[in-house]
């Protein structure tokens, strides 16, 4: 490790990492501790509209518990909100990482190697999904548990942190700290804990979260669920009706009493023929049988908008045209996304593993989540090599890193491009030797620079006086009648431009017939 000193931002003072600290579980739930791993109680269990307004307008107070255990609720019981919530958060896990050098200085280049290891952790696209979990809650936390096994401080494992064992300052609500049973927690230990906090919308953190926007939507529907099942279990099955004659005796109609009880369990009753049994279909309902499908898609509609943006690659009914127009309103949200979260490690994971292995540095690496298609891909490729053959000056590894292509291993078998196929007979030292010159072009080049040598003088004595009478015109068509005078009157002299064709002729003749 390095014996630079990192100097602690808020004490002023040389920071000390304590081993003790850095590798221990701080926020590891216990059954009889602060910190319990389940929270005993329901929030959406019979969630009324006076319910949810108390839970968020604690939430907003800094009672954070009940609406972080709904927030988890609602993707654990709503099916949609769940699945857009998730589309949302694998669209940005799912980008590849790269890793961008501060220069290619040959110390920025190493620490962007040594990031690039970081990258490469089985656990590190686990921990990009534990922190874009605050995307439904407004924040999330991942703890660092640091190890020094390899000589240097290096994370050894990325565990997510229960939203409810946290709490925000009282003075500001915008400060994280430790829950521990009193109204302000402790403060976080320095270089621990990964704080991600989407900027969904401007505000505190805590109502930041899509759960929050998508709660009322999830009470409306919860309502219109219970009411369309009741509505079913009156309109959705036929009446029975059972009909017996005057003279039945009174076991007769104890018989067709239980047969009716019993058809809609074993599909089938034995009556005496004197009696009838009959399925009535019962009402529409003035058009029950819809009105709660449309309420809850409604709901569901409410909900894609505020998860993903749009409604038309999330619901049916849409088009290929208008879904394509509004996956790149989705587009716009995923860019956003990936910018926040490669934020939030910049300024945290990467800063934290330079200073304590290197110390402060003036530029730090960056890890980047490009959002790049085919098309632009291809096309930025094309521009680049169009701008390097003109002359424009590209770092290497900007390329490597915009193409998500690693730098190659010392001793790596590097690809090129390939030479061609050896003929029958030749070995490849003779492919890379240079390739005899052609006589026949290098006959036709020494031809044309011999013609070309003092061609101005020649053609001088044609154009001159051309030239001359042009001057002397006052129109066009004047020039046009004086014109043949020139060659009535000596004035043009072609003989040595008629010499230098006819050499030119007999030249190229003679070069044509000897090698045919």
């Amino acid at each position: 490790m390095s014996d630079n000193r990192i100097i602690n931002p808020k004490t002023g003072r040389p920071f000390t990492p304590s081993k003790q600290v850095m590798t221990q579980h701080i926020t590891r739930a216990h059954m009889t501790g602060v910190r319990q791993p389940f929270p005993g109680y329901s929030i959406a269990t019979g969630l009324t509209p006076e319910r949810l307004a108390a839970v968020l307008r604690n939430a907003i107070e800094g009672s954070l518990e009940d609406y972080l255990i709904l927030a988890e609720e609602m993707e654990e019981r709503d099916l949609h909100y769940a699945s857009q919530l998730r589309t949302r958060k694998l669209a940005v896990a799912g980008l590849v990482p790269t890793v961008e050098s501060a220069s290619d200085d040959a110390r920025d280049v190493a620490l962007a190697d040594e990031i690039r290891e970081l990258v490469r952790m089985p656990q590190f696209s686990d921990m990009l999904q534990d922190l874009l979990d605050g995307l439904g809650k407004g924040f999330s936390v991942v703890e660092i548990l640091w190890g020094t096994d390899s000589g240097r401080w290096q994370p050894n494992g990325f565990h997510w942190a229960d939203p409810r064992f946290f709490c925000f300052d009282r003075e500001t609500g915008r400060e994280l700290r430790l829950y521990d049973a009193t109204p302000d927690g402790e403060r976080l230990a320095d270089y621990k804990y990964l704080i991600h906090t989407p900027r969904i919308k401007s505000g505190l953190p805590i109502r930041n979260g899509l759960a929050r926007l998508a709660a009322t939507m999830y009470m409306l529907k919860g309502y219109t669920l219970k009411d369309w099942w009741s509505f079913a279990e009156v309109f959705g099955m036929p009446i029975r009706v059972g009909k017996y004659g005057r003279n039945a005796t009174d076991e007769e109609i104890a018989t067709l009493v239980n047969a009716v009880a019993n058809i809609a369990t074993d599909a089938g009753a034995a009556i005496p023929e004197s009696m009838q049994l009959e399925l009535v279909e019962s009402a529409r309902g003035s058009g029950g049988e819809t009105l709660f499908e449309n309420m809850a898609d409604w709901a569901d509609r409410q909900i894609s908008k505020g998860v993903l943006g749009q409604t038309m690659t999330a619901d049916a009914g849409s088009s290929r045209s208008q879904a394509e127009v509004h996956d790149e309103v989705r587009r716009d949200i995923l860019v956003d996304d990936a910018r926040q979260l490669c934020n939030t490690l910049n300024r945290s994971l990467v800063r934290w593993y330079i200073d304590l292995n290197h110390g402060p540095q003036k530029k730090y690496p960056r890890i980047c989540l490009p959002v790049i298609e085919a098309e632009d891909l291809a096309r930025w490729t094309e521009s680049i090599e169009r701008m390097v053959k003109l002359g424009l000056r590209v770092e290497q590894s900007f390329v490597r890193d915009k193409l998500g292509v690693p730098d190659p291993d010392e001793g790596a078998e590097i690809l090129g491009v390939p030479s061609a196929a050896p003929q029958p007979g030749e070995t490849t030292t003779a492919l890379n030797r240079e390739q005899p010159a052609d006589p026949v072009e290098d006959d036709l080049a020494e031809l044309r620079d011999e013609l070309l040598a003092d061609w101005e003088p020649v053609i001088q004595a044609v154009t001159d006086p051309i030239q001359a009478l042009a001057d002397s015109c006052e129109s066009y068509e004047e020039f046009l009648t004086r014109l043949p005078e020139l060659l009535e009157e000596g004035g043009m002299d072609a003989t040595a431009l008629m010499q230098r064709l006819a050499e030119a002729t007999y030249l190229a003749r003679a070069h044509g017939d000897v090698d045919d």
